[in-house]
């Protein structure tokens, strides 16, 4: 469904040294997993890490066989992937068996020994490092093996091997696995868990694709060492799913990878293919479990940070805006006027505290920022005091210019009708606006900032040649969503605009180009486009992704469960699709503008695409398919 692969990591109840129960239990946990595609065993789970010298004893050995004849018995449709002790050419090795349809698929041995400290895996095992293209018990056997169906492809590395300083799991990334299974017997620490989990999450991000990792628990000797049964997934650079720890039980912890957006990531980013490729055996797997629905969550709103590092990433938004802009006065001359037009709304707000924080870091008087109200025939009189309240609190050179009699003017002149508010009601008010600005530029030498927001941008919400044009767009890379939250991070750090930013941020988002009714807005956009939450969270996956609308669609409905139903969720994204490639020639004509985030839509840097190119295929499928 949609390119996910279910998958479970498992650390088991063990019976040290007790090869029957062990194998008698893993096969009961393998019948349990159903639209499981991989299941992953800790390391050498069918005898226990800590046997010992016992691992040299024969009978261990001829467990160890009958056992996995046992298992891949009851090895169906899904792949397992077991840890067990086998010998090769009278040397013994610490391998993981990777099964699928009763039969041994590959077998791969660990590279890495850990031999320091408290570990002497030397003593009993070899490494397994330079086997390649050998067979054991009928089945490939090596370091060189990787395991496909379709684009899923994995590979498997054993505890120490993640911890060395080139992880096996680089170059079988590089061939083309981009999920990496970890049989692990890590024992526990203080403070080592929080290193573990870094250390998988951390390389789940270098390969740009998915670990899974299942560590021995309890069960292992507590002669000197406790092992905490630690099991975790992680996507990209993000946790998906954690295993509780310390459990005197099986621990089985599910996840859903999304085997389609590592493949889109790995597109995207070019300098990926650029890695050496190794030689590697591919082994073809049968078709696999496919999850019916699934299983995992999804924010809402994923440009906005998490509340613990909320304040520490909207500070680095403020820092780039205003160090962008900073750099670019500094270029023309440090003299340079900023012009801003200020309506009271989110997007003119954020830009003017910018605008503020330039001129802090150049030491400027604030009297250099002309901050310019221009009512129009749909102000209303709360957003154009909180614009008057805000700049007279900042300092800033302020300058109210009404645009109605000239509108009104040109409108006779181009024989508009003025009660007709269609889209030459509303362009005109933005375009005159605009030239106000850019001539007012001209007369103090200064440079016009622009307000539009990267949501307005994707949606093409804005006058070509009107608002959306400007002589720097500080806010080109911020999306709607987010603006408020940086707002309230500047409203919490100054006393004095605390009140007038709060006001700011509670209004509803409007152009305010339509007359308003009784003092209040009549034109709120998201009536008009859509909830900007929806609108936000289109954009993301639809860009950074390359998720198709189907799958759109689904994760929305997991995202915002109750809050939007499907048809309304479909409704606006076949809008969104609509008008984002409608309005590409805005954003190939858009001014320069600072990159803040993962997304953006400079025809210069991050996003090319022709003006002329047809939506047909995309809302076809978003029909078809939903």
């Amino acid at each position: 469904m949609f390119g996910f692969i279910r998958v479970a990591a498992v650390s088991t109840k063990l019976f040290l040294g007790n090869i029957d129960a062990n194998t008698k239990h893993i096969c009961s946990l393998i019948q349990s997993q159903k639209e499981v595609a991989v299941t992953l065993f800790p390391e050498l789970c069918i005898t226990g890490y800590t046997m010992g010298d016992l691992f040299f004893q024969e009978i261990v050995h001829q467990k160890v066989l009958e056992a996995l004849e046992e298992i891949k018995k009851c090895v169906m449709d899904g792949v397992v992937i077991v840890g067990a002790p086998l010998w090769y050419k009278e040397r013994l090795y610490n391998c993981a068996v990777v099964m699928q349809n009763q039969n041994i698929l590959g077998i791969v041995p660990k590279s890495y020994l850990a031999n320091y400290r408290e570990f002497y895996e030397k003593r009993w095992f070899s490494s397994g490092k330079e086997i390649k293209d050998a067979t054991l018990l009928d089945a490939p056997f090596g370091t060189d093996l990787i395991f496909r169906y379709q684009d899923f492809c994995f590979g498997v590395e054993i505890c120490e091997d993640l911890w060395t300083l080139k992880p096996p799991s680089f170059a079988m990334a590089a061939a083309g696995a981009n999920v990496i299974f970890n049989l692990s017997a890590s024992d526990e620490l203080v403070g080592k868990h929080a290193y573990r989990k870094e250390l998988v999450k951390t390389q789940s991000a270098r390969i740009v694709g998915a670990y899974v990792y299942a560590s021995s628990g309890v069960g292992e000797s507590s002669s000197d060492l406790c092992y905490s049964g630690a099991t975790i997934v992680a996507e990209n650079g993000s946790i998906l799913a954690e295993g509780e720890r310390f459990v005197f039980d099986d621990v089985v912890t599910i996840a859903d990878i999304d085997i389609e957006k590592l493949k889109i990531l790995r597109r995207s980013e070019t300098s990926f293919g650029d890695a050496d490729v190794q030689a590697f055996r591919e082994i073809e797997l049968s078709c696999l479990p496919e999850p019916k629905d699934i299983r995992r969550s999804y924010t809402p709103h994923p440009f906005v940070p998490p509340k613990e590092n909320r304040d520490e990433v909207c500070h680095e938004i403020f820092s780039i805006q205003s160090s962008a802009l900073a750099r670019r006065v500094m270029h023309i001359a440090k003299e340079t006027k900023l012009v801003i037009g200020v309506s009271g709304g989110l997007d003119s707000t954020l830009a003017l505290l910018v605008c503020a924080k330039v001129c802090e870091l150049l030491h400027k008087p604030f009297t250099d920022i002309v901050a310019v109200s221009m009512p129009g025939f749909g102000t209303t009189d709360a957003t154009k005091k909180s614009a008057r309240k805000l700049c007279e609190a900042l300092g800033t050179t302020c300058k109210e210019i009404d645009i109605t009699k000239s509108v009104l003017q040109h409108f006779r002149d181009i024989d508009h009708d003025p009660n007709l508010c269609d889209v030459t009601y509303e362009n005109a008010q933005a375009r005159e606006r605009t030239q106000i600005l850019m001539d007012l530029a001209n007369e103090v030498c200064g440079i016009v900032i622009g307000t539009g927001d990267l949501s307005e941008i994707a949606l093409g919400f804005a006058t070509y040649n009107g608002d959306h044009m400007a002589m720097y767009n500080v806010n080109a890379g911020v999306p709607k969503t987010l603006v408020r939250y940086v707002i309230e991070w500047v409203a919490l750090r100054q006393s004095h605009l605390k009140q007038i930013l709060l006001d700011i941020i509670n209004r509803p988002v409007s152009p305010e180009l339509l007359p308003a009714k009784n003092g209040n807005i009549t034109q709120k956009t998201e009536d008009i486009i859509g909830p900007y939450e929806l609108h936000d969270f289109f954009l993301y996956h639809f860009l950074k992704y390359g998720a198709e609308p189907k799958k759109i669609v689904a994760i929305a409905k997991i995202a915002f469960e109750e809050k939007y139903d499907e048809k309304t969720i479909k409704k606006w994204l076949k809008l969104f699709l609509k008008r984002f490639f409608a309005n590409q020639f805005k954003r190939n004509a858009m001014p320069d503008g600072v990159k803040v985030g993962t997304i953006a839509l400079s025809p210069r840097g991050d996003w090319r695409m022709p003006s002329d190119a047809k939506v047909t295929i995309w809302l076809n499928e978003l029909e078809d398919g939903c």
